[in-house]
């Protein structure tokens, strides 16, 4: 019997995505309306999804469905209690982003900790001409070397931001969190990860616990001196407390890549941010052109191996 595949949110990944290697029809669609779930997947046995939700009450009416294929590492979208209840084999994509995620915080990190666009800005206001010497000093330029970077999140791509970070001669310090953590690891105490940090990086998932785990306690404790990088997901920070700490100079600058909301429709707090530290990007952190591919390769392939009955990567 032919499987058939349903992708609820093609236009989400920019690669060519092969035809898996067994009996099966495919169907499509550039984006999915949450009301559109159910009718797209009545006869689907297989549904990819990068940001489209499936959750218990559409779950329950799509009695063929066998497996979801998370096009994303996040699996955040997908209600995986009510999965395992119907025996649906849920799998996401792994270790395809531990290159493009860390480059993208770093030049977040090197734009701030080097005030490139206030100087940009001034260029571009004339400023430049006005002066008297050869150049002009009027924000600060901070050096990557010797400063400490505190990482929350100590997977592939924590690591791998752990990895630029020492080729730049930074110290580097992951925080403590609840188990489970990586062996190879050596963790700092919270406190003294906000306290020690010049940089601080999220490159961990959101979970309830993890929600809002950045608020007006964590930047107060915080250098004043210091900047916030979230290339990871938007709920891990108070949204209007950052605002607030930007404002009253609580932290020194923030870059990220990532909303509470998105796309962020009904408008947010940072999105009327006018500061020239704080930098916005449209989640696309994890979108260079090698990593999509990748994706879009391991894709498939996590759809072959169930059907093999060899599966990879499951969460469920």
């Amino acid at each position: 019997m032919a499987e058939h595949i349903v992708f609820l949110d093609r236009s989400t990944l920019q690669a060519e995505v092969r035809r898996p290697a067994f009996e099966h029809t495919w169907e499509e669609y550039p984006t999915t309306a949450p009301a559109q779930t159910v009718e797209r997947l009545r006869e689907a046995t297989i549904a990819i999804t990068n940001k489209a939700p499936l959750r218990a009450d559409t779950l329950v009416q799509l009695p063929k469905l066998r497996m979801i294929a998370v096009a994303a590492t996040g699996y955040d979208v997908i209600d995986l209690p009510a999965c395992r209840e119907r025996g649906i084999a849920v799998a996401n994509i792994r270790n395809y982003a531990l290159h493009t995620v860390p480059e993208h915080a770093f030049a977040l990190i090197l734009a701030l900790r080097r005030s490139l666009l206030e100087y940009r800005q001034d260029v571009e206001r004339g400023r430049w001409q006005e002066v008297d010497q050869f150049c002009f000093f009027d924000h600060p330029i901070r050096d990557l070397f010797g400063s400490t970077i505190g990482i929350f999140g100590e997977g592939v791509i924590g690591q791998g931001t752990a990895a630029i970070a020492r080729a730049f001669g930074m110290r580097v310090l992951f925080a403590d969190h609840a188990p489970p953590k990586s062996p190879k690891v050596e963790f700092t105490p919270v406190e003294q990860v906000l306290a020690e940090s010049d940089i601080i990086s999220l490159h961990c998932p959101l979970t309830p616990d993890s929600r809002n785990m950045f608020g007006l306690d964590q930047f107060h404790t915080m250098k004043r001196s210091a900047i916030l990088i979230n290339t990871a997901r938007g709920g891990l920070v108070d949204e209007q407390a950052l605002v607030s700490a930007l404002q009253q100079g609580l932290i020194a600058g923030a870059g990220f890549d990532v909303l509470t909301r998105e796309p962020p429709k009904d408008g947010n707090p940072l999105l009327d941010l006018r500061m020239p530290n704080f930098i916005l990007t449209p989640h696309v952190a994890w979108a260079s052109n090698g990593a999509m591919q990748f994706l879009a390769d391991q894709l498939i392939d996590n759809l072959e191996l169930f059907i093999t009955g060899t599966p990879q990567h499951l969460v469920t």
